[in-house]
């Protein structure tokens, strides 16, 4: 917890890992997922923050975290955490325990916006230079492509912070994968006490989690998605929701005066626009947010375009928009945008 309130702001690592041994077959396919749940709760000890829910399917397991969520697939691991987590500190076991699974780290992408709570964080949190050196030291040596930027926006309040590494066989991102990270501020008053639990409530997290899911309408953002859901006590929400080999996920932190939700998804560049465009209206329609801001990392450039087409019939002008070149990552869009009536 924050001093001044919960920093709802995640901080978001995506590592990548190959398999040198050509007739291991990633371990029969199943690569990272092998890790024992004893490993699991040693790396999110270094973290500081615990499971309390999960569910997998052919393609991958994804689980709720008491600070947000981690997804694990064959050869890649997504660990996205807010509030005083020291989520960089995963580094050094995860790629520890992925050895002993004879898989080798090969791509590294660290992101997220400018904190609410700054002060609040704790080592290597404290600041962005911090990060940088703190994941370079704890990086393998083969992975020689680096770079970190910070992703400007007109209120410093809402830049993007991105450090990206590959090695020399997986420098540049090779498949159709978008991924869209969206964190929205100042979220509608009357929408954000949904994601309070009722006094006297004596409904576990998980029930409480499918109600509020129901209520606020984040089931019909992805109705083919199944939903791994929980509700934090007093307040507070997360869900994770699985989609084949794909995943999306929402965080909510409703507390009035720093008001926060953020969503995640990823889709294709090959998936239509307008499936694309009705999934994002929607996940931000279910907070009605006064600021949006909006990463999209992918092999297009064109991306950008159906995200705008998404926030403006919701009266919400782009007011930012950066783009930028990382390894292992290619380009990253970065896009703010603001209720039209608030400048």
């Amino acid at each position: 917890m924050a001093v001044s309130g919960f920093e709802g702001f995640e901080k978001r690592l995506e590592l990548h890992f190959f398999g040198d041994d050509p007739l291991s077959n990633i371990n029969n396919n199943m690569g990272l997922r092998l890790l024992d749940f004893e490993s699991i709760e040693q790396v999110l000890r270094a973290v500081q923050c615990t499971v309390v829910s999960a569910v997998g399917n052919h393609f991958f397991d994804a689980y709720v975290l008491s600070e947000s969520s981690m997804f694990v697939y064959p050869t890649k691991i997504i660990i996205k955490t807010c509030g005083t987590t020291q989520l960089l500190k995963s580094i050094r076991p995860l790629t520890h325990f992925a050895n002993k699974l004879n898989l080798k780290l090969c791509g590294c992408r660290y992101t997220r916006g400018s904190f609410i709570f700054p002060k609040s964080q704790p080592f290597p949190h404290t600041n962005f230079k911090e990060e940088v050196i703190y994941i370079e030291e704890n990086l393998p040596k083969n992975l020689v492509y680096r770079k970190a930027a910070v992703m400007p926006s007109k209120n410093p309040c809402y830049s993007w912070h991105v450090f990206a590494a590959g090695d020399q066989n997986h420098r540049k991102k090779s498949n159709s994968d978008v991924t869209f990270e969206i964190c929205m501020t100042e979220l509608d008053r009357h929408l954000a006490r949904k994601f309070y639990k009722k006094a006297g409530d004596c409904k576990t997290g998980d029930s409480a989690g499918k109600e509020m899911t129901v209520l606020t309408g984040i089931d019909d953002i992805n109705p083919s998605a199944f939903i791994c859901d929980f509700a934090f006590d007093p307040c507070g929400y997360s869900m994770n929701g699985i989609d084949g080999d794909r995943y999306s996920t929402i965080h909510v932190t409703p507390e009035d005066g720093y008001s926060y939700a953020s969503f995640e998804c990823v889709g294709s560049v090959y998936d239509d626009d307008v499936d694309i465009i009705e999934t994002l209206k929607k996940a931000v329609q279910v907070f009605k947010p006064a600021t949006v801001s909006v990463s999209t990392t992918s092999n297009s450039r064109e991306v950008w375009v159906m995200v705008a087409r998404a926030m403006e019939p919701l009266g919400l002008k782009c007011r930012t928009f950066a783009m930028d070149e990382f390894p292992a990552a290619s380009t990253v869009v970065f896009q703010t945008f603001t209720a039209a009536r608030r400048k």
